[in-house]
């Protein structure tokens, strides 16, 4: 498309000066600093048919499911497993600790890897790594715990590699509203599998009687998925949707990736809620299972766990409850975002800020009525879980349309790293820690395994708070930014239109110093205003 004031010239030999115009500013780091990153390639692979992009969304679904099942199936028979092999607290939650910092190390390079090369591949092979370590980790014996902490932490690497990469080819096939559903079609599957997760691991091992086979069922089914993955799902061109089919590569290295994301204001506050959210949910998905049995043990309603094959009534229960939860949460999260997005511009990150505050009181209470109500402890724990689960559409949703296309794995990959770091990785852990402090300064019995962990569960109601307003910081900026990434994607389209032709790209570069001759950096942090008709290049015919 021609810019307004061209028009051919009669001579043929060239065409008269033309001019990128342009109403609207872009903000920071539009360019991530860097010229490399004004010259997009254009990926000229076919899009894929509506068809096929459904099944491709069935296919991701299909595995997050498994991804979420696999990752708590050990919360499932944790009582199992500290009784096998006779662990404390604090150890049993490393057991997720080194699971998750595994994850993040790795997410990062499984970011970087999947904005540059085929995602498909990429997966395939995380996947496959996870698949072999779980099935080993289900063969571990009673003197070797340290083996079952090493495959856990493999198993994390696998499952990095899904997790940072999947939500970024959704988003390469879909747009605007379709891509709110398929996005919460993709993470509704979260609390669905990690209720899942507790169901089969505790009913798997009341039915064998040992807690190992409950490790086997996931790869089993992940093999199935691996297959379904490499036959049905495409690699999308980045940024495809956004572009009428047409994917777009940038030439930018990881460091401006990084630079451009943390100058993303909404970006940044957002991760920090979605770090509060992950300690909240890692802690509580870990050890609530176990917090209940104690809690029902002190009541005297069933006896301590004593064998290897531990009452897991309170696992498959509260894998009842986070799957209908999880459900009803992602569904509402979803609708409220629909409903309100037209009417309030900054509804995502409020949404997400009701949920955690609202979550607050519901978890307190749950915390202390335990000591005399198991019923009405579900009751509020599931209040809690379904405003928990209202963020998880919204937040996926935020991360795709304030980041351009060609930097989403990356900042999935870096979201997935902080979250984590100060997160659910420690989450697990710090609780175990400050349960089994406050069981060593009273008498060792029975009776107070039940109260050191009700108080150490305490330090999550106040993350909580935390996270409610970092949500809030969020939708301060949030609405600055998504125009900042639209305004951004449509002057890269506009400069494809112009210097797309493989030989232009060398003036390409001439006419941005042109336009701005203080240098790129000057370009890309001030307005628009620099393409004006005094700034124009000559070119051939073809570009």
């Amino acid at each position: 498309m021609e810019p307004k004031g061209s028009s051919p010239s009669p001579q043929g030999g060239r065409l008269p000066r033309r001019s990128l115009g342009s109403s609207s500013g872009l903000h920071y780091g539009s360019f991530v600093n860097s010229l490399s990153s004004l010259t997009p390639k254009l990926d000229q692979r076919p899009s894929p048919s509506h068809r096929r992009a459904y099944v491709a969304v069935a296919v991701l679904c299909y595995i997050n499911l498994l991804n979420y099942m696999e990752r708590y199936t050990i919360a499932g028979v944790l009582l199992n497993i500290q009784t096998f092999f006779d662990i404390s607290d604090s150890i049993a939650g490393l057991l997720q600790t080194v699971f998750i910092c595994s994850f993040l190390v790795a997410a990062p390079l499984f970011g970087y890897l999947g904005d540059r090369y085929n995602r498909i591949y990429i997966m395939a092979g995380g996947l496959s790594v996870w698949l072999v370590t779980a099935t080993a980790s289900s063969f571990v014996t009673e003197s070797y715990f340290w083996l079952l902490v090493l495959l856990r932490g493999l198993v994390g690497i696998g499952e990095a590699s899904y997790s940072t990469i999947a939500p970024t080819i959704i988003g390469d096939l879909f747009t605007g509203t379709q891509r709110t559903i398929m996005i919460s079609a993709f993470y509704i599957f979260i609390p669905v599998g990690s209720g899942l997760g507790y169901i089969a691991g505790s009913s798997i091992a009341s039915l064998t009687g040992d807690w190992h086979w409950s490790l086997r069922l996931t790869p089993i089914l992940g093999l199935v998925g691996l297959i379904l993955l490499v036959l049905l799902c495409p690699n999308p061109s980045r940024g495809a949707a956004e572009n009428n089919g047409h994917g777009v590569h940038e030439q930018s290295s990881y460091l401006e990736d990084v630079k451009y994301l943390l100058k993303n204001k909404s970006y940044v506050w957002s991760s920090l809620g979605v770090t509060a959210m992950a300690f909240l949910t890692g802690a509580l998905a870990f050890w609530m299972p176990t917090f209940l049995f104690r809690a029902r043990v002190s009541q005297g309603l069933v006896s301590p766990c004593s064998t290897a094959a531990c009452n897991s009534t309170d696992s498959f229960i509260f894998g009842a409850v986070t799957v209908v939860s999880g459900i009803l949460g992602v569904c509402l999260g979803t609708g409220l975002s629909r409903w309100l997005k037209n009417k309030v511009p900054n509804a995502d990150p409020l949404i997400c800020a009701g949920g955690m505050l609202g979550s607050v009181p519901c978890l307190f209470i749950s915390i202390f009525v335990a000591t005399a109500n198991i019923p009405a402890t579900y009751v509020f724990i599931f209040i809690a879980e379904v405003l928990l689960s209202l963020n998880w559409s919204p937040l996926a949703d935020m991360l795709l349309y304030v980041v351009v296309p060609t930097k989403r794995a990356t900042g999935e990959a870096l979201q997935i790293t902080v979250c984590h770091l100060l997160g659910d990785a420690g989450s697990p852990y710090l609780i175990g820690t400050i349960s089994d402090a406050i069981h060593r300064s009273k008498p060792a019995s029975t009776d107070w395994s039940f109260p050191s962990l009700q108080y150490s569960f305490l330090l999550c109601p106040f993350v909580g708070i935390l996270g409610g307003i970092f949500f809030l910081m969020t939708a301060l900026y949030i609405n600055n930014d998504r125009r900042a990434a639209m305004q951004l994607g449509e002057v890269r389209g506009l400069l494809w239109g112009r210097f797309g032709h493989p030989s232009c790209r060398g003036r390409m570069r001439r006419f941005i110093v042109q336009v701005c001759p203080d240098g790129v950096d000057e370009f890309n942090t001030q307005n628009t205003k620099h393409f004006h008709t005094s700034h124009s290049v000559w070119m051939p015919r073809h570009c």
